[in-house]
């Protein structure tokens, strides 16, 4: 199916992002009167002393992040006067420069907010929320001093390095810094805005690739000097915060690409290197890796499609394919007819064969007409013989008598579509009932614990399952002798949306409300603990004794409002999360929608027990949520890399892989496939 959003306003995907990257993020051009009403939307709590409590690593001071491009007296000045000044910078020097930031704490958030959310002097709603009659909260912080690497051209799909943006992101073609905020709407995900608010609360280094004019790199850097010169003026007349400069890189690309690897995301060719984390590519892969494809059933394999056929022309289609049919689920495909069934039966006898099947979601209850069921049931009995040949008679040589039996060769049948498990799931469930002879809410089960398969449903899945469920069944070769009519669904089944709780860990489950409050059906599934985030779950007394009040836990102070600080309650989130797993069983977190509170523990979890940085559990959390977009809002975020910062200083020294606005930035490229405007 195509991007929907569904009740309660949870994005869903069911194709990964672009792996190019744009060449810059829009800022405040044209801003929609609700930005980002796509994303979730959950009851703001009240912004009371009990919601403003810090971090226990709080500053008392407004200090600057110390940075080894300042002071600048030890760089050359390579601007003649009366431009204002411009210093050369070598490569080397620039590593060191980022490392020493990636080693500095971040501000305490209480310095960074509400600020970062974007208090636009005439967004009345956003400052009425955030500052109210509180000036000093709309001032920007003079704790920040980061490093903007600017690319000279801003084509950024080659010689891009780490961290590095297009002019057009934070700069103006009149040599000002942009006014990121947007004027109008409401939004506590304003991820897009980071990298041009902090742009200029920080030292610009300029580059250029190979073979690019000089003179225009400079020029690039005097308009950089220009626009740091008129934001001080603005909003620092006093001179109280320590100059910011701009750096011209001398080295080549060639040289950084060689000496300096670690620096360079793209190459000179265009190819990433993988020595800088890339969320669209890892979040690629942590999707490849979690739908890999498996056997379902005999000879049956389910996964994502081969990036050879998804992406023509990235790599060579193999000389030798493992499968004799590939079937895609796909919006535009119908339920194949018997004669197409006969034709490619026949074609199969010579070489592999594709088809196309219609999607998940795509097929709702028949009005009356019972042929697309038929076409469907005998769909599947075909792939079904596909894969369990019967033997065939074969006459002796002096006539017609059959004497032996000569057996069809069994086929291996890939059901397939972009991610492996949005698409295909219609057709993988429905396939899976004929095959094993089980009514539809088995089926569910049995996928998911036995053959470990994350898949995702629609409600009309859920629908139309139920009602092909009698002829799947009588049509089945396990249940011919058996009477369908006596199959019924059980509560748990009737109350569910299509959708499980999404499978992080073996242990950890993500889910909304309406997961958590189907307790059936998180028994079935062998949860036996679950924390909610915000949001209480309206179990019947019974349920809460079978279960036992110490396997539920009640985060009641943490909302969804951009205020609410989760600091001090990830430590005992994930202590109560380290129960269950150690007897191998599992627990649910869910907040209201499943995207930014619960989300955030989960990422905690990960980033704990599989040892990976923030960017990295991020993407391995955002790929294991199926179709809904995960999204902890700005606060949460930034927060959850000051937690990644405790967690490094107990192992050794701190050293975040990407910087805020870095992070910020790609998040937002991840979502802007998946925005409404």
């Amino acid at each position: 199916m195509a991007t929907v959003v569904v009740q309660q306003q949870a994005l869903r995907h069911s194709t990964p992002p672009p792996s190019s990257i744009p060449s810059a993020l829009s800022v405040n051009r044209r801003s929609s009167p609700i930005p980002n009403k796509h994303l979730p939307v959950c009851p703001t709590g009240p912004s009371s002393s009990e919601s403003l409590r810090e971090t226990p690593a709080q500053r008392t001071t407004n200090d600057q992040t110390s940075s080894l491009l300042y002071p600048a007296d030890g760089f050359v000045r390579i601007s003649c006067p009366p431009a204002p000044n411009i210093y050369a910078i070598d490569a080397e020097t620039l590593s060191s420069a980022l490392d020493h930031m990636a080693a500095q704490p971040l501000p305490d958030p209480s310095q960074m907010f509400p600020w970062l959310h974007g208090l636009h002097p005439d967004n009345h709603l956003q400052l009425g929320f955030f500052s109210g009659r509180k000036k000093s909260l709309r001032r920007a912080p003079k704790c920040w001093r980061g490093i903007t690497v600017v690319k000279l051209g801003g084509d950024l799909s080659k010689a891009r390095i780490k961290g590095a943006v297009a002019p057009s992101e934070v700069i103006s073609p009149s040599s000002r810094f942009l006014m990121a905020d947007p004027p109008e709407g409401f939004s506590v995900r304003n991820f897009h805005i980071q990298t041009a608010k902090l742009a200029a609360m920080s030292d610009i280094v300029v580059y250029a690739e190979d073979g690019a004019s000089k003179s225009e790199l400079l020029a690039l850097a005097e308009d950089f000097a220009m626009a740091q010169q008129a934001w001080r003026m603005k909003n620092d007349p006093l001179q109280e915060r320590p100059t910011y400069n701009t750096f011209v890189v001398t080295s080549s690309f060639h040289h950084i690409e060689k000496k300096l690897p670690q620096l360079v995301a793209i190459n000179s060719l265009g190819q990433l290197t993988g020595r800088v984390m890339d969320f669209s590519q890892w979040e690629r892969l942590e999707m490849c890796s979690m739908s890999r494809a498996s056997e379902i059933s005999t000879n049956v394999w389910l996964g994502p499609t081969p990036d050879y056929m998804l992406r023509p022309g990235v790599c060579d289609e193999p000389e030798t394919v493992p499968y004799d049919l590939m079937i895609e689920a796909s919006d535009l495909a119908s339920i194949p007819g018997p004669r197409f069934l006969a034709t490619l039966d026949a074609k199969l006898e010579s070489a592999p064969q594709r088809m196309e099947f219609p999607s998940s979601g795509s097929i709702v209850l028949p009005s009356g007409h019972t042929r697309e069921v038929e076409d469907l049931v005998a769909t599947i009995r075909w792939i079904y013989y596909l894969a369990h040949p019967e033997p065939t008679e074969v006459a002796d040589r002096d006539g017609d008598i059959a004497m032996t039996h000569q057996e069809k060769k069994a086929r291996r049948v890939f059901i397939h579509c972009a991610d492996g498990y949005t698409e295909s799931s219609l057709l993988a469930v429905a396939y899976f009932m004929f095959a094993e002879g089980v009514p539809a809410h088995e089926a569910w089960l049995r996928l998911h614990r036995e053959k470990g398969r994350n898949f995702f449903a629609y409600p009309t899945d859920v629908a139309f399952l139920s009602h092909v469920q009698p002829r799947l069944l009588q049509e089945s070769p396990v249940t011919r002798s058996s009477d369908p009519s006596e199959i019924w669904d059980p509560n748990w089944f009737l109350k569910m949306d299509g959708s499980l709780p999404s499978r992080i860990l073996p242990w950890l489950y993500l889910g909304n409300l309406n997961h958590a409050n189907n307790p059936d059906l998180l028994w079935e599934l062998g949860i036996r603990r679950v924390l909610s985030i915000g949001e209480p779950v309206s179990w019947s007394s019974e349920a809460r004794d079978k279960w036992g009040k110490d396997n539920l836990m009640y985060i009641d102070n943490v909302q969804d409002n951009g205020i609410d600080p989760l600091w001090q309650e990830i430590d005992r989130c994930l202590e109560f999360l380290e129960h269950e797993k150690k007897e191998g069983m599992a627990t649910l977190v869910h907040c209201r929608v499943g995207v930014s509170r619960s989300a955030s523990i989960c990422i905690a979890e990960v980033m704990k027990t599989q040892g990976l940085s923030f960017p990295r559990a991020y993407c391995f959390v955002r790929a294991r949520r199926l179709n809904v977009i995960i999204q902890p809002h700005l606060r949460f975020v930034y927060e959850l890399l000051q937690w990644e910062e405790s967690q490094m200083k107990k192992r050794g020294p701190l050293k975040r892989e990407l910087e805020w606005p870095t992070v910020a930035r790609e998040i937002a490229l991840l979502n802007k496939p998946y925005s409404r405007t």
